[in-house]
């Protein structure tokens, strides 16, 4: 009995892969072209947000020249 539960949990362990695809697939596998797209602007605008927000009270000043450019970049898309 103690035999079984061992070879089991091997057999588990060394297909842990395979069963982990086949109960908790990829989501992201079955993504059409909308879905994609629509999750691409939504990083876009948390970045957006997350380099706005940097700014703060003192304005564009508060950002490095790496940020600013980056911000420009994204407003252009």
């Amino acid at each position: 009995m103690v035999l079984a539960v061992i070879i089991i949990a091997v057999l588990v362990f060394f297909n842990r892969e395979q069963l982990k695809n086949r109960f908790f697939p990829d989501k992201k596998k079955n993504y059409t072209l909308d879905d994609r797209f629509n999750e691409d602007k939504r990083e876009r605008e948390k970045e957006i947000d997350r380099l706005l927000s940097k700014m703060g009270k003192n304005g564009i000043n508060d950002l490095s020249s790496k940020d600013r450019k980056r911000l420009d970049e994204l407003s252009k898309k």
